[in-house]
């Protein structure tokens, strides 16, 4: 689960950038489920933006969310066509992974990564 500061902000990334489906609930609302083929993010609304902090402020290059998926590459180029903003670009992980991040409006970091076959 993910604290956000906007719920139509949220939902506006998570949808338009991200390409997962949301459900809000809530009146007003103040919970989204953010579904993509087998990943489902939840987002709760925190009216203190000021107690969000993201993971990275805690531990260095630490992500809030990994989402494994089958093709990183064409993940990768459907974000960047969708506008999402890119925190690092696609490559090879040491840890064994081919990945990509990006940052949510509220700074959370999310990875997406595919494993690496030898």
């Amino acid at each position: 689960m993910l604290l956000v500061s906007d719920i139509d902000r949220a939902v506006e990334f998570w949808r338009d950038r991200l390409g997962f489906t949301c459900e809000v609930y809530g009146d007003p609302p103040d919970f989204v489920t953010a579904n993509r083929d087998d990943a489902t993010v939840l987002l709760a609304l925190c009216r203190d933006a000021s107690a969000i902090v993201p993971n990275w402020k805690l531990v260095d290059k630490t992500w809030n969310l990994y989402i494994r998926v089958d093709d990183a590459d064409a993940i990768y180029a459907e974000l960047q066509d969708r506008g999402a903003p890119i925190d690092y670009t696609i490559y090879d992980a040491p840890h064994g992974f081919r990945e990509f991040g990006t940052q949510d409006p509220d700074g959370h970091d999310i990875a997406f990564g595919q494993p690496l076959r030898p």
